[in-house]
């Protein structure tokens, strides 16, 4: 771990004095690994997902047919690997090895990519690794130009643009990423697709909003090689933001939903 926002720098961990570091692996090496797989099998579904609203697909005309973001106070969750009941429940059945999300893996796999620091926390217990992000974490932020030429810099890099510093533009693209998804689905509780399973995280008891499309399709996929003498197995919770029938087959996609920022064409880092 490296506090310290460095370009080009090698992926490094930082211990405490009664932690033994086992292994640095660079981002050089990082880039040449590869592990092929088998598509992964679906163990369950939980959530509800709305429809797609094709409307925004089309783009806007004149000024008054610009589409505002609209903020709609829906209930929506961020749990961590070891805090999901599914998880756990399916660890205890030994349904896999290893456990993680959606966001945690793909920033594992983009990691000779990042630029910002973040880290993980990796526990194991009973020969089960789960790996989790850390409470108030950057890796829960959308970054914006991260890995461009020309970035936006840091205040103490001399940026005195603080409303286009890479701060305030992650809290502003994951603002917007975190309602807009809730803007261009078509709400109804008739026209909707049910999971298998009810919403495994809100509570209706406890909550005062309603819950957000959303389903979480839990996942494993075969990890072992031709030498291993015991399967190695990745189980992670992937979510989608909402579903669209097919233009051609008919039939309903998932999909998930993502915005992306722009800002200050004339800004430091706006490419």
């Amino acid at each position: 771990r490296d506090d310290k926002p460095q370009r080009n720098r090698d992926a490094s961990i930082q211990v405490r004095p009664d932690w033994k570091l086992l292994e640095e692996i660079d981002f050089a090496r990082l880039t040449k690994l590869n592990l092929d797989i088998l598509d992964g099998d679906d163990l369950d579904s939980y959530g509800f997902l709305y429809y797609y609203d094709r409307n925004y697909d089309k783009q806007p005309g004149a000024k008054t047919s610009e589409k505002k973001l609209n903020v709609l106070e829906r209930a929506a969750y961020n749990v961590t690997t070891s805090s999901d009941p599914i998880l756990q429940e399916l660890s205890e059945k030994d349904e896999g090895s290893i456990f993680a999300t959606d966001t945690i893996l793909s920033a594992l796999m983009c990691a000779p990519r990042s630029v910002y620091s973040w880290d993980l926390v990796i526990t194991k217990h009973d020969n089960k690794i789960f790996i989790d992000r850390r409470d108030g974490s950057s890796l829960d932020m959308v970054t914006v130009n991260e890995n461009a030429a020309d970035a936006p810099l840091e205040i103490s890099e001399g940026n005195k643009d603080t409303i286009n510093s890479p701060g305030s533009l992650m809290l502003e693209a994951t603002h917007i990423n975190n309602v807009f998804p809730l803007q261009v689905v078509k709400e109804s509780d008739t026209a909707r697709k049910e999971m298998p399973h009810s919403h495994p995280f809100y509570n209706p008891n406890e909550e005062t909003d309603p819950p957000a499309s959303k389903a979480y399709r839990y996942r494993r996929f075969d990890l072992s090689l031709a030498s291993d003498e015991e399967p190695l197995h990745l189980i992670v919770r992937t979510e989608v933001d909402a579903v669209m029938k097919s233009t051609i087959s008919g039939e309903d996609q998932f999909i998930t939903i993502k915005a992306l920022n722009e800002f200050d064409s004339k800004a430091m880092g706006s490419g």
